[in-house]
């Protein structure tokens, strides 16, 4: 295993016309490890997160994901990138008209060839790997359900197996606990961990105590900037409240 970090980010700022969304943000996350991002709406989280999937590029400093600089790339070499990293976002980015097997064998694409992925599109097959992540996520009746007809939680769940089969290097996830009850919270975030035993884990929560939870590190961003940056156990009161309390 390389001792060079997964993420590094020099000095980044994300520029929105006259407004920061962030601002000289320096951070290094290593192999393995299980990091939250917490801080009030607005914070720069959902940046951060499309910034190190390569959905947006830094307006200053430099974002560096694997060891490739993300500006650098060709869209062929950052698509190749991108393949290496699972998403999970509020929006769950599921095409809901289409059965759930095709939401799931998405995940799969970027290591098929073109003829199988075009085959599979037209005729949507459930290999072994698909149909063992929908049982991992207690789906595994829902295969060649229509996807819409899937209540909201089960929605989340197709959209966690698809990252499972996908197998990622770097799973980055915005939010995807924040409309739910405490209990499905937690069973969303365990299944969350469970493509990044051997991988990175980068999430947005704002729920502290989930991060207490199911991450090592704590990292607070409040007004674009990095507020603190601990391992959770030293997550307290007064740092809480200092990134929480209002300008």
């Amino acid at each position: 295993m390389s001792d060079s970090p997964v993420i590094e980010l020099d000095g980044v700022g994300r520029r929105y016309g006259g407004h920061d969304a962030l601002r000289d943000v320096s951070l290094r996350i290593d192999h393995g490890e299980r990091v939250a991002l917490l801080g009030g709406s607005g914070a720069g989280k959902s940046t951060l997160l499309a910034l190190l999937n390569g959905s947006l590029l830094a307006t200053s400093g430099s974002v560096r994901v694997f060891g490739q600089d993300l500006a650098a790339l060709t869209p062929t070499t950052l698509r190749a990138l991108q393949s290496r990293i699972g998403a999970v976002s509020q929006r769950l980015d599921l095409i809901e008209q289409v059965r759930v097997i095709h939401n799931i064998n998405a995940g799969q694409l970027a290591r098929w060839s073109v003829p199988r992925a075009v085959a599979a599109l037209a005729w949507p097959r459930a290999d072994d790997i698909a149909l063992g992540a929908l049982d991992r996520v207690g789906l595994g009746w829902a295969t060649y359900e229509r996807t819409d007809r899937l209540s909201g939680g089960e929605r989340q769940r197709v959209a966690i197996a698809r990252l499972l089969v996908q197998d990622p290097d770097l799973v980055l996830a915005d939010e995807p606990v924040s409309s739910l009850d405490p209990a499905r919270a937690a069973e969303v975030l365990a299944l969350l961990r469970a493509p990044a035993e051997d991988a990175t884990l980068v999430i947005s929560l704002h729920q502290p105590e989930l991060a207490q939870r199911h991450c090592t590190r704590a990292i607070g961003l409040r007004d674009g900037q990095v507020a603190f940056d601990v391992p959770v156990e030293l997550l307290d009161e007064p740092t809480l409240s200092h990134l929480y309390a209002l300008p």
